[in-house]
């Protein structure tokens, strides 16, 4: 039988290249919803595409939808929650002057799922992977930082960052951990969509309450946008649907660590590579970033 194991590292390059999309489409939502409008479309916009994709997937498949148990739903739980906190967060700490020594410590999400991974899952790392997870979060801190940033002030974006980073990581082992939970594992496209969907049931809930009950006019603005929405909101759920997918055959500190290839898509896009000289710390973090990619590539086992 063929081993496709190796398609987390297409998987996670998808995901990173939707999601660079799906950012550029919710920011041109934030002027009509606001900040909180334009990430609850993630969410609610992008569970009828899910729920869409789980249907196909089902029938091309002819399968039929896994067995739950209470381990699934904790997981889930614990990943739907742990990403609405750590976007809140974050954009708590982008508020701040210092935000990118905000930035700085959220990148180092990759090294905080490593640790998460191994204490819930037990996803073990060998030590080359360890160190490739370890050069390329430097390399994106690199990138991120500015000399001078971390000064009066920047104590608070920096713990913003550090707890938001550590959500983040939290979501990702709490989806993994959902994903792999899931009986019958040679299935991983149907299980990671049938993941996804209750994931972004439990966001859109919670964030629907949230914003019908503290704040209507956000909520109606959403609706009034709804053109814009469903494109985002179908490019978010087909990242998440990548993302699934890649966790499900890896463990998260792997997928996330590849994951940072996004800062590069994202630089490209704004040309911030060429349009700009590039200093020797930027020069030095890119290679950094590159080394660390390649190890792991080169190190993981397929």
């Amino acid at each position: 039988m063929p081993d496709y194991s190796w398609l987390w590292i297409a998987f996670t390059i998808a995901a990173a290249l939707s999601q660079t999309a799906r950012n550029a489409l919710q920011r041109g939502l934030t002027a009509s919803a606001g900040t909180a409008g334009a990430t609850h479309v993630r969410f609610l916009f992008g569970l009828p595409f899910s729920i869409l994709f789980l249907a196909g997937i089902a029938l091309a498949t002819n399968s039929s939808l896994p067995a739950t148990g209470q381990n699934f739903f904790l997981w889930c739980t614990m990943g739907a929650v742990s990403q609405i906190f750590a976007t809140a967060l974050m954009l708590m700490a982008m508020q701040n002057r210092s935000f990118v020594v905000a930035i700085a410590y959220i990148k180092t999400e990759p090294v905080l799922v490593a640790i998460c991974g191994l204490a819930f899952l037990g996803d073990a790392l060998s030590w080359p992977i360890a160190a490739a997870i370890v050069i390329a979060t430097a390399g994106v801190v690199a990138m991120s930082w500015t000399p001078g940033i971390a000064a009066a002030n920047s104590a608070k974006p920096a713990a913003l960052g550090i707890v938001a980073g550590a959500f983040f990581a939290l979501a990702a082992v709490g989806f993994r951990g959902a994903v792999t939970s899931l009986p019958n594992a040679s299935n991983v496209i149907l299980h990671a969509a049938y993941t996804l969907v209750w994931a972004l049931a439990i966001q859109t809930l919670l964030l629907t309450l949230w914003l019908v009950f503290f704040d209507r006019k956000v909520f109606g603005a959403i609706l009034k946008a709804w053109q814009p929405s469903i494109a985002a909101g179908f490019v978010g759920a087909l990242a998440s649907q990548f993302w699934f997918m890649a966790f499900a055959l890896a463990t998260a500190a792997s997928v996330r660590t590849l994951a940072l290839v996004e800062v590069l898509f994202a630089q490209i896009v704004s040309q911030g590579l060429f349009s700009q000289k590039t200093t020797r710390r930027e020069a030095s973090g890119i290679l950094l970033l590159i080394a660390g990619i390649v190890l792991l590539l080169w190190t993981h086992p397929n």
